[in-house]
């Protein structure tokens, strides 16, 4: 297969990279770097050699359309995003050109080269909104409270669009909030990469609230699994929407207990003494509670292996080795 992967030097994008790679698949990566790092595609390069290309491009850009032509993909899994919830509400603007029209430019460039399937990485929670049932199924209502959640709801629905006009496959993958390896905790925002960062650091972790709110917390290998689940398997076209998460919900200071207890307990850990949190203030809108009912992908045979001890203890660890702090 001919892959084409946007954001594939992101956290989630360079580990889907490495799984294609594996299977013998021919990739061409497309990435700004904004956020991405060219250092996470070293494990590809070491296996695709040079079934690996990389282009320094942002989605936005006229020239997306000529690498496509060039390229002439199979595939298409569509990771690029502006991922920043805080930061789409400052500039709803920039969110939007990023996640709704960078996917419609995609979208119309898979189009032209016929482009069998298009994958397309989207929002649980954020899309959800608060919620009615818990976890929430694919027809649970959707409700965002913020810019991103709306920008990545109107790409599903350009989705939906050229599903119906055109030869692509398109489906959508909701990700539960997504941990894990490479994540980068400045430019992809989230509190398992934060927290794992600051305890390497001997900084105090700061907990927004009581911590009392919960996120599914799925590992990035079983959100790269399911990716490729859906990849290879064979549809009958139109537009599919698939939740990707554990069903199960972890408190802010559930992640604070398992890194205090790595810490106390796990040899191969750094050791410190030093392990403290603090409470904080709220953050103003933040979403109480979220998690995804996933039975529709599990169908498929897909299940999520990593449970949330061990995902978090892997995640420490490889912080810890790369040097992060």
């Amino acid at each position: 297969m001919k892959a084409i992967v946007t954001g594939g030097a992101g956290f989630i994008g360079s580990h889907l990279v490495d799984r294609l790679l594996a299977q013998g698949d021919q990739v061409l990566v497309i990435d700004n770097f904004s956020t991405g790092r060219k250092e996470n595609l070293k494990r590809g390069m070491e296996i695709g050699g040079e079934r690996l290309e990389v282009i320094d491009c942002d989605i936005r850009d006229t020239r997306v359309d000529a690498e496509f032509e060039r390229f002439k993909p199979d595939q298409v899994f569509h990771l690029a995003a502006q991922m920043n919830v805080r930061y789409s509400v400052l500039d709803p603007v920039f969110d939007c050109e990023v996640n709704t029209c960078g996917t419609v430019r995609l979208l119309e460039a898979a189009r032209k080269v016929g482009v069998k399937k298009f994958i397309f990485s989207s929002t649980g929670g954020a899309i959800y909104g608060e919620q009615e049932t818990f976890p929430a199924p694919e027809d649970h209502p959707t409700a965002p409270k913020c810019p991103y959640g709306v920008s990545k709801r109107s790409a599903e629905l350009y989705l939906s669009y050229y599903a119906m006009s055109s030869e692509i496959e398109a489906l959508s993958m909701r990700f539960a909030n997504v941990y894990g390896p490479r994540q980068n905790s400045k430019g992809e925002a989230g509190v398992v990469a934060i927290f794992c960062e600051r305890a390497l650091a001997n900084s105090e972790l700061r907990v927004n609230g009581d911590g009392l709110q919960t996120r599914d917390y799925v590992f990035v290998s079983d959100v790269v699994s399911a990716l490729s689940c859906v990849s290879q398997y064979t549809y009958s076209g139109g537009y599919r929407v698939y939740n990707v998460g554990t069903g199960c919900e972890h408190t802010v200071l559930d992640i604070v207990h398992e890194l205090r207890d790595i810490y106390s307990e796990d040899r191969d850990a750094p050791k410190s003494n030093d392990f403290r949190f603090v409470h904080g203030p709220e953050m103003p809108g933040e979403q109480r509670r979220s998690s995804v009912d996933s039975s529709r992908l599990r169908e498929l045979g897909w299940s999520p292996r990593v449970n949330f001890s061990q995902g978090i203890r892997d995640t420490f660890l490889s912080f810890a080795k790369s040097g992060v702090a």
